[in-house]
């Protein structure tokens, strides 16, 4: 039964991580990107902020010194920032199923690690390109710029699970994630200023940017405090429980979430090519799972 509720709690974080490309994508209709991902991490960071007061002394774990993870934190920054900006241009579905062949790239990666690369992979490489082909096709170019985006990000996500995995094994994740969205929301902001102020000196005395932060509450608080605060905490309790590979394969459901949420709140249309390639990219992924290392992110 413990186990049960550990993969309903995996399956609400898919479903938190997938509907927030929805918010993400109404986000983008009042806000630049940058200033966006900056609250949205800024509010990610207080949350996990207040879990990781509230949670027991843990003595191994807090007298060990943590280095400032300014590379764990570029990462993330990049990658939330390349999605962002993607996203803009493409739909939330195509989004969120781009951004799920992080668990293709993972191994990929790995080759810099001397992991090996499996049939099965090469086989999920071969699906998710067919998937990608099927989702660019009819559609624009700044579409397909969009998609390609995403893809990029897709890249850089795979690159922070290669680094969490790494440092995870000597330091507190609560701490981690903590320092590390902080740091995203940190560079963000810094560089959504500084490229608006260039643009506009008088930017901050502008109404439109404060306007713009009220129309975007909601999309920020569910981005920020659900999909990047409690969306951390649920998979890390649940795991628990559940091994590696069947959660892998349920987190892999974020992209249909994405899918179903980008229909039915934001009225995008699901024509025949791109649903073929959301199923191509979704078995890419559990081929991926399958046959090679399962993992896990957040974004």
């Amino acid at each position: 039964m413990k186990k049960f509720g550990s993969e309903l709690l995996l399956l609400l974080t898919a479903a938190i991580w997938g509907f927030a490309f929805v918010a993400q994508r109404q986000g983008m209709q009042y806000m630049d990107p940058l200033l966006f991902n900056g609250i949205r991490f800024a509010l990610g960071a207080l949350v996990v902020g207040l879990i990781t007061v509230k949670t027991p002394y843990n003595k191994k774990s807090y007298d060990t010194a943590m280095p400032f993870p300014w590379l764990l934190g570029s990462v993330l920054f990049v990658a939330a920032s390349l999605q962002q900006i993607g996203i803009m241009y493409t739909s939330a579905g195509n989004a969120g199923f781009i951004t799920g062949l992080y668990v293709v790239f993972v191994p990929l990666l790995g080759i810099f690690r001397k992991h090996k690369i499996s049939r099965m992979l090469l086989i999920a490489i071969l699906l998710s390109v067919t998937g990608l082909y099927m989702i660019n096709s009819g559609q624009g170019y700044s579409a397909s710029m969009g998609n390609l985006i995403v893809l990029l990000s897709a890249v850089f996500w795979a690159w922070h699970i290669h680094l969490i995995d790494v440092w995870t094994k000597s330091y507190d994740t609560l701490k981690l994630a903590f320092c590390q969205y902080a740091f995203c929301a940190l560079a963000s902001l810094c560089c959504g200023l500084f490229y608006n102020l260039f643009r506009q000196p008088d930017f901050l005395l502008q109404p439109q940017f404060y306007t713009g932060v009220g129309d975007a509450l909601l999309p920020l608080l569910y981005s920020g405090v659900l999909s990047v605060g409690i969306g951390y905490t649920l998979p890390v309790q649940a795991q628990k429980k559940v091994p590696p590979a069947p959660a892998t394969i349920i987190m892999c459901l974020e992209g249909v979430f994405a899918l179903l949420g980008g229909w039915l709140l934001l009225s995008e249309k699901l024509s025949f090519p791109i649903l073929l390639g959301a199923m191509l990219i979704l078995s890419a992924m559990l081929l991926s799972v399958f046959g090679g290392r399962a993992v896990n992110h957040n974004s």
